[in-house]
C-alpha cells in the first residue's frame, strides 16, 4: 500500500523549522478541518471528520495534535505524531450547540502552552490557515495565547507544499490510475436514456472499488447543462448527442488527482468534432510549454493566443493550468503576468477549457509531474484519448 512514512513528516517538520527561524517563529499552530485538510495532513497526516484539528509544531520537541473526542481515537490511529490532546472547541463544526462528551479527557490551551513553553520562550506563534478558522475558535485561539503575538504564517506551508517528494507522487500517480479507470467505464458504457446521476455512478463505484480515498467530487453535466462550467450529476436524462463533460477528482493519502476529457452520448455532430479538435490541439500547445525553467506563463499566453487565432476568446474564462497535490487546485496559478518558472518535482493540472461555445462546453485536464526536460503525465486514459482522437477523431478506449 502506498503511504507517507513517518520519516517524510519527520523531514517536513524540520524544513518548516528553517522557515519559522527565518521569520522568528518559536511555534506554528497549522489547522485543518474535513473541508480544509490539506496543510494539517501535510504535517501529522490527521483530516478530521465532522470535527477542527490542529498540529502545533514548536522549534524543539514532538509536535502536539489538537483534537476532539469524538475522533479521537480515528485520529490517533492516522496520526503521525503520538502526543493528542483534546479541546472542547474544536468538537463537531456544524452544529452551533455544545456537546456533552462525559468520558472526554480534556486539555486547555492555557496547558498546551505551559508545555510549548518548557522547550523556550514563546513569543511570536505562526497561524497556518487562519482564513479557515471559524471566528469563535480563533478567539479563543487569542485567549489561551494572550500576550504572545500570533502571525499569519499560511505563505511557509504553501512554498513547502510547491515540489513533491517521490512518495507525494507515488501516491498522485495511483489516484491518476483509479481515476483512469473511473472515467474509462463512463465512456465505455455512456448512453442516451441513463442519466447524469447513473453515468456518475459508476465512475463512483469503480474508484472506490479500485482503492480511492474518496472521490472529492464527480462533476458530470450534459447537453444544455455543461454550460454550468461546473455542476453536480442530476437527474437530467441524457439524450443521443449529448456533450458529456464530466471531471472527476480521486484521492488517495490525502492527494488528489483530477481528470476531464469530452465525450458524447450517441452520435457525434461535426460540429461537436470541431469543438473537440481545437481543445486537443490547445491542451497540446500547453504541454509543448511545460519543463522545469520554463516560465509559466507561457503556458497560459500560448493558450490565449491559440484560443484567439479560432476566435474563442469569448469563451475562455480561466487561465489553462495550476498547481495539484492535497488539493485539487493549489498553487501555482499562474496567470499572462506571471514570473514564476516551473521547478522539477512540481505538480500541475492542465486546465484547458472553453465555456458557453454554441456547440459545446468543456475541458481537458490531467495531473502531470514537471520534470528537467518536459513533464509525464499521470493519466494514461487521458493520453490515449488524446493520441486515439488525433489520429480517428473517435472517443474509444479498450
Amino acid at each position: 500500500m502506498i503511504r507517507i512514512p513517518i520519516e517524510e513528516f519527520a523531514a517536513r517538520v524540520e524544513k518548516l523549522r528553517v522557515l519559522m527561524k527565518e521569520r522568528y517563529l518559536h511555534a506554528c499552530l497549522i489547522y485543518g478541518d474535513e473541508y480544509r485538510k490539506e496543510n494539517l495532513r501535510y504535517m501529522s497526516n490527521y483530516w478530521p471528520l465532522f470535527e477542527r484539528g490542529a498540529v502545533i509544531v514548536p522549534l524543539t520537541g514532538e509536535p502536539i495534535i489538537v483534537a476532539a473526542p469524538e475522533g479521537e481515537m480515528f485520529c490517533r490511529e492516522m496520526s503521525a505524531w503520538p502526543d493528542v490532546r483534546l479541546l472542547p472547541e474544536f468538537a463537531c463544526v456544524t452544529v452551533p450547540d455544545k456537546i456533552e462528551y462525559p468520558m472526554a479527557h480534556y486539555t486547555s490551551l492555557t496547558a498546551i502552552r505551559e508545555k510549548l513553553q518548557e522547550h523556550g520562550p514563546l513569543q511570536r506563534i505562526g497561524i497556518v490557515g487562519i482564513d479557515a478558522i471559524p471566528t469563535p475558535l480563533m478567539n479563543s485561539i487569542e485567549q489561551g495565547f494572550a500576550g504572545i503575538e500570533l502571525i499569519d504564517a499560511s505563505d511557509l506551508l504553501f512554498k513547502l507544499r510547491m515540489t513533491k517528494s517521490p512518495n507525494e507522487v507515488r501516491c498522485l500517480q495511483e489516484a491518476a490510475r483509479i481515476a483512469d479507470a473511473g472515467y474509462k467505464l463512463m465512456i465505455n458504457q455512456v448512453k442516451p436514456g441513463m442519466t447524469e446521476l447513473e453515468l456518475a455512478s459508476l465512475a463512483y463505484g469503480e474508484c472506490i472499488k479500485q482503492g480511492a480515498e474518496i472521490m472529492p467530487f464527480c462533476l458530470l453535466t450534459s447537453g444544455e447543462r455543461v454550460n454550468t462550467i461546473i455542476g453536480r450529476p442530476s437527474g437530467k436524462v441524457i439524450a443521443d448527442g449529448d456533450m458529456i463533460m464530466a471531471a472527476i477528482a480521486v484521492q488517495v493519502e490525502g492527494y488528489v488527482a483530477t481528470l476531464n476529457f469530452p465525450f458524447v452520448a450517441g452520435r457525434i455532430s461535426d460540429e461537436q468534432k470541431k469543438f473537440i479538435d481545437i481543445l486537443v490541439e490547445a491542451e497540446d500547445i500547453a504541454l509543448s510549454r511545460i519543463k522545469a525553467g520554463a516560465k509559466q506563463c507561457e503556458v497560459v499566453r500560448a493558450v490565449k493566443a491559440y484560443f484567439k487565432e479560432k476566435d474563442m476568446t469569448e469563451y475562455d474564462l480561466y487561465p489553462p493550468l495550476h498547481g495539484c497535490g492535497l488539493a485539487e487546485a493549489e498553487s501555482p496559478y499562474p496567470d499572462e503576468q506571471s514570473e514564476a518558472l516551473f521547478v522539477a518535482g512540481m505538480t500541475v493540472n492542465t486546465d484547458v477549457s472553453l465555456f458557453g461555445h454554441p456547440y459545446g462546453s468543456n475541458r481537458i485536464e490531467e495531473s502531470l509531474l514537471v520534470t528537467e526536460t518536459g513533464y509525464e503525465s499521470m493519466s494514461k486514459l487521458v493520453r490515449q484519448l488524446s493520441k486515439t482522437w488525433k489520429e480517428t477523431a473517435t472517443i474509444t478506449v479498450i
